[in-house]
């Protein structure tokens, strides 16, 4: 079925146009981006089940103008009175515009905004509408997930949620209409255990451009999550050192978002705290390795016809051939390094700026196949489930947490299992040691990035399985 665009956003458009206007009288420029995501929250466990709204809910605008070579931004959700509201933004901005000026403080100045003439809209389709499935049917439905998982011996908690968002956006200037109407789903299992005089706890997400149907993949993957969970409580200890491993699409996500994810966010190449800058048109990785990040690039919780700023969506290659190409940016950062804004102005909420975020960022596939990426290792471990990661973009340092570590002896699986597992290196070193890619790919939108005070916005990450010589401890 088709997602509906917002009917309170069709509504208030005319009046938005109204303080277009009002506000071109006084400014240079003028934008608006008007919000409305709705969703709910859905979890069940053995102990408590809950109901609640989407982390990402929120309805509401923010004007953008252009003054004497700077940009301000009034955020608003009421809109009733136009002439009332654009005297208010008009005397607000102006005074703050004057303030900097009285005070003497130092400002990096911006160029105008250059926008083409764009009239575009887009809406996608999902299955089955969770804004039409009742609540009792989603809670059911997860009871049951979570009763089969919690069934098995030695299993203290099994919980199984669903997310649902629907996110309409408008952007508006004197030469932009932009219309989108999206929709994704997000699902999670998590077992709690005991065994082997250990507690320990296993996972698994789902997510995508769907709707209800997304129960239907948490169906079958009860007994996977029962089984990394046994084979957790049952891991060895990993000995740390220098290893050939195969990183799942999972972790290799990770290793995309953080080794060239914030760190080739471009607003940090402004702020002269990313490497990246000083490597732009050099190798940082083997010649078989590809990286792109976009709304554009792929079809999952990221993906977008225009980001926060207006921008249309991109499908930005990264790292070509082991070359890094380029950024990805906001259109303000773009405008103040000479570059073309790649559709990376994302918010955290219309109450919040934009910031060069991520999108779809993942490593594309190759040619190999796993069978035979595990035949070449003599000694080394096949890497599963991503946990958490951090990078200092400033160094290029990268640390990931891996769920578990499958051991691979003379080219076979060998069913010994390590864990936990931190992997950690110098990102060139990591990226140029990568030697086979696999055909078949995946990637993950389960959770959010945050950046700076804490700027939340999704993301996915994934990729194919990769080869290549890391440290572990």
């Amino acid at each position: 079925m088709q997602v509906k665009m917002s009917e309170y956003l069709i509504s208030v458009k005319p009046r938005i146009r109204e303080l277009i206007r009002l506000l071109d009288q006084e400014f240079d420029y003028v934008s608006v981006l008007c919000t409305d995501v709705s969703g709910t929250t859905y979890r069940v466990g053995q102990r408590q089940t809950t109901v609640g709204d989407y982390g990402f809910n929120e309805r509401g605008f923010v004007a953008r103008v252009y003054q004497n070579g700077s940009y301000c931004e009034y955020s608003f959700n009421e809109c009733e009175d136009v002439a009332a509201l654009a005297a208010e933004i008009i005397s607000v901005l102006k005074s703050e515009l004057q303030m900097l000026e009285q005070m003497g403080i130092e400002k990096m100045d911006s160029p105008l905004l250059a926008e083409e003439e764009i009239t575009k809209s887009m809406t996608t389709e999902i299955s089955i509408d969770p804004e039409t499935t009742s609540a009792g049917e989603i809670l059911e439905h997860l009871k049951r997930i979570s009763d089969k998982g919690a069934a098995k011996e030695g299993i203290l908690e099994f919980q199984a949620g669903m997310s649902f968002a629907h996110v309409s956006k408008l952007f508006l200037s004197s030469r932009k209409d932009l219309m989108q109407s999206y929709a994704y789903a997000e699902g999670m299992e998590a077992a709690i255990g005991i065994g082997n005089e250990k507690q320990d706890m296993a996972f698994s997400t789902f997510s995508g451009l769907k709707g209800t149907e997304i129960l239907e993949e948490m169906d079958s993957s009860v007994e996977k999550v029962l089984s990394l969970l046994h084979d957790k409580l049952y891991a060895d200890p990993v000995v740390p050192g220098m290893y050939d491993v195969i990183t799942t699409p999972e972790v290799t996500g990770l290793i995309a978002h953080e080794a060239f994810g914030h760190g080739v966010e471009m607003d940090m190449f402004v702020k002269e705290r990313a490497l990246a800058k000083e490597y732009i048109g050099k190798q940082v990785a083997s010649d078989i390795t590809c990286m792109k990040d976009g709304a554009a690039s792929a079809a999952q919780v990221s993906s977008y016809l225009f980001d926060d700023e207006g921008t249309l969506g991109c499908d930005t290659t990264i790292i070509d051939h082991g070359t890094l190409v380029t950024g990805i940016s906001d259109a303000l950062s773009a405008m103040r390094l000479g570059t073309t804004p790649t559709g990376n102005g994302k918010r955290e909420s219309f109450e919040r700026k934009a910031y060069s975020r991520m999108t779809n960022t993942f490593f594309t596939s190759g040619s190999d196949t796993l069978e035979d990426m595990i035949a070449s290792i003599e000694d080394g471990f096949l890497l599963e489930g991503m946990e958490s990661g951090m990078e200092d973009p400033k160094h290029w340092g990268i640390q990931c947490m891996v769920t578990i570590g499958r051991e691979i002896k003379h080219g076979k699986l060998t069913g010994r299992n390590v864990a936990p597992v931190v992997l950690t290196g110098y990102v060139p070193d990591l990226l140029k040691s990568i030697s086979m890619v696999s055909g078949d790919m995946e990637l993950f939108g389960s959770g959010a990035c945050g950046k700076g005070y804490k700027e939340w916005v999704k993301v996915s990450d994934g990729g194919p399985y990769l080869k290549c010589k890391v440290r572990l401890g």
